[in-house]
């Protein structure tokens, strides 16, 4: 019932603030927050200025070195990078990765709200399945919920290349993006990168034993979700269950790599477990920065 989902976002919201309050000693505003900041002119190198905000493509062009003046922004954008694809659908009958995917997305979306910000969503597989353009008020956050509630994927299949380039061309002011998903799929990171470039992005990576600790149930069937071919597996062989956490743990470690090389904040969640702690985590990270 969509009564029960609010009424469980709503009461982790709390959860999430209060921890993130105590813990801090400070506004929650800040972890929404981002740079804060947008372009707006140019003007001479000055002794003293930071280095960093020189603009070498115009400083090339032999007229003087320029440096980039910006502003803070009076509107901040949160916009969310939801996976909604085939593999997003891993778990059990209480509780799947899309389901913990809805939960996040939605309690962070009305914490931002609440702190005034603009809050849109992808909800992507491999097409759009849902897009909210970004806007405020809590009226638009209750709508934002109710939609993520109701939404039924059309497609298993995914692919985040695809969804990268759309949240890039959609978000023309640098934004905070925060990109929910299992990342199991191929050839985005050159995309992705260029999402961190552009934006202030955070990654929550969304796992489940499920797919790592297989039990010994000997030679069954396993169904992709997102291409829907049974294969028989088996189960019992240690080789096997090995071979299959090994997979899931590279991956991990590769996310982690990545995010730390692209300056990208990132956290891996269990679809199971409470994940308070590791948000709250992840925002005392980002209040530090």
């Amino acid at each position: 019932m969509i009564e029960q989902f609010i009424t469980k976002i709503r009461q982790y919201e709390i959860r999430i603030r209060k921890a993130v309050n105590a813990d801090m000693r400070g506004s929650f505003r800040s972890v929404f927050k981002g740079s804060g900041l947008e372009f707006t002119d140019l003007r001479e190198y000055q002794y003293g200025d930071d280095v960093r905000t020189i603009d070498w493509n115009v400083s090339a062009k032999g007229h003087g070195t320029f440096v980039k003046i910006f502003r803070e922004e009076k509107e901040q954008t949160v916009f969310f990078l939801l996976d909604v694809s085939g593999s997003q659908q891993v778990g059990d009958a209480t509780q799947s990765k899309l389901n913990t995917a809805k939960e996040i997305c939605g309690v962070l979306a009305l914490s931002a709200i609440q702190e005034a910000s603009h809050v849109g969503l992808l909800c992507f597989s491999d097409q759009k399945e849902k897009y909210i353009r970004p806007s405020n008020g809590m009226k638009h956050g209750y709508q934002f919920i109710t939609e993520l509630y109701k939404l039924k994927p059309q497609s298993t299949k995914t692919n985040l290349a695809d969804a990268i380039l759309f949240t890039l061309n959609v978000l023309k002011r640098r934004s905070v993006v925060i990109f929910i998903s299992d990342f199991i799929d191929t050839n985005y990171e050159h995309s992705l990168r260029a999402l961190a470039r552009k934006h202030d992005l955070v990654m929550i990576h969304l796992r489940d034993q499920r797919e790592t600790d297989l039990p010994p149930l000997g030679i069954i069937p396993m169904r992709d979700p997102e291409t829907n071919k049974t294969t028989w597996v088996n189960t019992s062989s240690p080789w096997f269950r090995k071979r299959i956490r090994h997979e899931f743990s590279q991956l991990g470690q590769k996310m982690e790599q990545f995010s730390r090389q692209n300056d990208i904040n990132y956290v891996g969640i269990d679809s199971k477990a409470d994940y308070v702690g590791p948000l709250v985590k992840l925002f005392k990270v980002r209040r530090q920065r």
